[in-house]
């Protein structure tokens, strides 16, 4: 491997160092941060956080609108379809009226044809839909309205599936109405960690992800989690959180 110092790292869309890979040896000098995740231990020499952008993409976007920097149609789709995708189809609560004027503008500009690029996004497997089935008829929902499930080896196994069809399928559970928050929890073996990933309609999990090597925003987080005992215990302060948002509704 090519020994690399001084070198400027520049990081998109993560708020923290436990969730990038690879950079453990790397001799870096500066680092460039565009962000949309509430900010933690990544501070940038050139810093560019926003927590009311739906995206990344949304900035990156604007960033190449408003200078004389370049884009073609690859990266104009590209960034089209982070903008959607990190959404989750404009339906996400950072989805602003600046949002959308940023892709009215970017689609103006471009003139790209953006129907045929859901294909790549939205296109599934007969095995995904099925495992899509499986996890629905497997969730653990308590009387809190908390939600969950635990993949093991053999189900993705049974299903021909890699463990990222797991955090593929989260947002799919954001209208159940018997949920408020759920967790899904798949073990990675290359990297000996369980990642978890976590979203709301009511609590906000974000400080609680981040006491178990995690974060995001303030309803979709997720965490890497080396010891079991601390998926249980991230499972009850979520839990719990559940509990206490019930209850201020009721007041």
């Amino acid at each position: 491997m090519t020994e690399i110092k001084d070198a400027l790292l520049i990081v998109l869309d993560v708020p923290n160092f436990i969730r990038v890979d690879g950079i453990e040896d790397l001799e870096y000098r500066e680092i460039l941060k565009i962000d949309h995740h509430p900010a933690e231990d990544i501070k940038g020499s050139v810093d560019w956080t926003d927590t009311t952008k739906s995206s990344t993409c949304e900035m990156i976007t604007e960033l190449l609108l408003e200078t004389k920097l370049l884009m073609d149609t690859k990266i104009a789709e590209n960034l089209y379809i982070g903008i959607v995708f990190d959404s989750d189809r404009f339906l996400l609560q950072n989805t602003s009226l600046n949002t959308f004027n940023t892709v009215y503008k970017l689609l103006n500009t471009s003139k790209i044809n953006f129907v045929p690029l859901y294909d790549n996004l939205y296109e599934r497997s007969i095995n995904e839909e099925k495992f899509r089935a499986y996890l629905a008829n497997n969730i653990e929902i308590s009387e809190n309205g908390m939600g969950y499930i635990y993949v093991k080896d053999e189900i993705l196994t049974k299903y021909k599936l890699e463990n990222v069809a797991v955090s593929n399928q989260v947002n799919n559970f954001y209208f159940i109405k018997e949920l408020i928050c759920w967790m899904f929890v798949v073990y990675d073996e290359k990297n000996e960690i369980f990642k978890v990933n976590i979203r709301s309609r009511g609590p906000k999990v974000n400080l609680i992800a981040n006491n178990y090597n995690g974060g995001g925003h303030q309803y979709a987080s997720g965490a890497r989690i080396k010891d079991f005992k601390d998926v249980e215990s991230l499972h009850k302060d979520l839990e719990e959180a559940c509990k206490e948002y019930l209850k201020e509704q009721e007041n």
